[in-house]
């Protein structure tokens, strides 16, 4: 058996200019309906992209995708010219990292360990060392540490790294969860509505992160509704609408261009499907997202059945809220208010 306790610190780099990212016809389908459709999309190294569009679009489908949590129906995902696997943990090994549209923390954990967490794809240690915790274990371990320690700072809390993660503010959570991401030293950075929920001072010190993180090497593709957010960021921006790439360019094109506007303004244009239709494709979104996630995830302890019928029966003692001693390792809900486009 081995003891390779090596850590692998160094991220992926690409020479600038060159393809990262290359999506090809990717589909996906959920049964008859289709919610992405013949999405082509390039990322180079060095570049910031934006993606954009009307909730129910297929953005966050279209990024999961892309990531192995969902596998296209049609097409393919390369990175640095390879096709990626169709295991999330693989693409993240991979060089692909990203955050989520709601928050994943580990909230009983504290702030440096939910970064600890990120290195595992970058750290190596076989069984006997780990087992035997020798002299190559404490050096693989300390070596991690410091390097989470370099991007909590990096992030701008450092300051915090032993504090739980679930008493961290909102803004501060969506920081962890990107400090997170970059800790398996990603080549490409997705990240799905960054500044929901943030207030203008928050939302402008994620831009500055995210150009710094560009600074880093690191190219970044960004779901955001935004507009003002998205446009001062990107280099290049790219709008679906109802599963279709509707038009790619840097910020005064595709702002200028009137199918955008008549999209956000909701007003149809010549090949537009109908509400019904994106009510189906939103329904069977959600329902593909809810069984793949009814064995990982914990449900609320007071959730009643989902097809539990209301009465006026019900005990006046009922419990309304989530008991205190709720499983804490469940994952963190988006901002109040924020809907879940998918």
């Amino acid at each position: 058996m081995t003891t390779d306790t090596t850590t692998k610190d160094t991220p992926v780099t690409t020479t600038p200019g060159n393809p990262v990212l290359e999506a090809r016809g990717v589909t996906m389908r959920f049964g008859g309906l289709t919610a992405v459709r013949g999405v082509d999309l390039t990322v180079n190294s060095g570049e910031i992209v934006g993606l954009i569009g009307p909730n129910g679009a297929g953005k966050t489908t279209f990024f999961n995708c892309l990531t192995g949590l969902y596998v296209p129906t049609e097409g393919e995902v390369r990175y640095q010219g390879q096709v990626l696997p169709p295991k999330s943990f693989k693409v993240t090994a991979a060089g692909v990292a990203r955050t989520f549209q709601n928050i994943r923390l580990f909230a009983n954990m504290t702030v440096l360990e939910n970064v600890l967490v990120g290195r595992h794809t970058r750290t190596k240690e076989g069984f006997w060392s780990a087992v035997l915790r020798g002299p190559g274990f404490h050096r693989a371990e300390a070596a991690s540490k410091a390097r989470a320690m370099e991007l909590l700072e990096f992030v701008g809390l450092a300051h915090k790294a032993e504090h739980l993660s679930r008493n961290l503010p909102y803004g501060e959570q969506r920081k962890l969860e990107i400090a997170r991401a970059l800790a398996s030293e990603p080549g490409l950075l997705l990240l799905d509505e960054p500044t929901a929920g943030m207030n203008p001072q928050e939302t402008r010190a994620t831009e500055e992160l995210v150009f710094a993180i560009r600074d880093m090497g690191i190219a970044v593709l960004v779901i955001e509704h935004d507009m003002r957010f998205i446009f001062n960021l990107c280099d290049r921006v790219a709008v679906l609408v109802q599963g279709e790439k509707l038009i790619e360019g840097d910020s005064a094109t595709v702002q200028g261009d009137e199918r955008v506007v008549a999209a956000y303004l909701g007003e149809p244009f010549e090949g537009a499907p109908g509400d019904e239709e994106v009510a189906e494709v939103e329904s069977a979104e959600a329902a593909h997202e809810q069984a793949d996630a009814a064995p990982a995830e914990a449900e609320p302890v007071d959730a009643a059945p989902a097809d539990a019928a209301p009465t006026d029966a019900a005990p006046t003692d009922a419990p309304t809220e989530t008991p205190a001693d709720t499983p804490a390792e469940a994952t963190t809900d988006a901002a109040p208010g924020k809907e879940n486009d998918r």
